[in-house]
């Protein structure tokens, strides 16, 4: 048997990887989003009951997060034909159009590429994975839920807010941060910095958002 190199999944920080591949609104590839923000999101398999109730939350935020200049794209290793037929049916009988791209990817080739996937998966379903790409193209959150637990699409529309947020401000965002809400300035480095503070919690500058 011919041994192959592993793929070193994608890290914080790192080039998202590109792909080109058909999708339910024709051929896209990862790299003509550059200049937005991204998320893509994986799913084990199409008509199944969690991700059909992922995919409508999804469909009912895609206007939120078009404001946010981010675009949504799921993903799965399931055949165009099957996207087609999945998607048909959750607007027939759920009464919801899904209107941003579903990648095909029976190769598992775009999967593998991001750890979705490794070389010795027992077989093609993906865990949950959930990517938030920046609009230089790298990735800037990584989650990922087991097979029979839906994500929150709230938290991931919030996740991308906080990202906004903080490269716009500089500002660290705290535990369950709201647009609007207070952020904390960024810690005091050295010791002169700690003695201009006017307060003891020189690690804890929480300020209101003047934005």
């Amino acid at each position: 048997m011919q041994e192959t190199t592993p793929v070193m999944p994608p890290r914080l920080g790192s080039k998202a990887p590109n792909f080109q591949a058909r999708t339910t609104l024709g051929m896209t590839r990862l790299s003509d989003f550059l200049g937005r923000w991204v998320v893509l999101f994986s799913h084990p398999a199409d008509f199944t009951p969690v991700c059909t109730s992922e995919f409508i939350a999804f469909a009912h935020a895609q206007e939120t997060f078009e404001a946010l200049n981010c675009q949504l794209l799921g993903l799965s290793v399931d055949s165009l034909p099957s996207h087609l037929a999945w998607l048909d049916a959750i607007r027939r009988d759920l009464g919801t159009s899904i209107r941003f791209p579903v990648i095909e990817d029976p190769s598992m080739a775009i999967a593998q590429a991001y750890g979705m996937l490794d070389q010795t998966a027992a077989n093609s379903s993906t865990v949950r994975a959930c990517f938030i790409i920046d609009p230089e193209g790298l990735i800037q959150c990584i989650l990922n839920y087991p097979l029979s637990i839906g994500r929150s699409v709230n938290e991931i529309l919030r996740t991308v807010k906080a990202l906004q947020h903080s490269v716009k401000s500089n500002r660290l965002i705290p535990e369950g941060w709201q647009a609007g809400a207070p952020s904390f300035e960024p810690s005091a480095l050295t010791s002169d910095d700690v003695a201009e503070q006017d307060s003891p919690l020189w690690f804890y500058r929480l300020k209101e958002d003047k934005a």
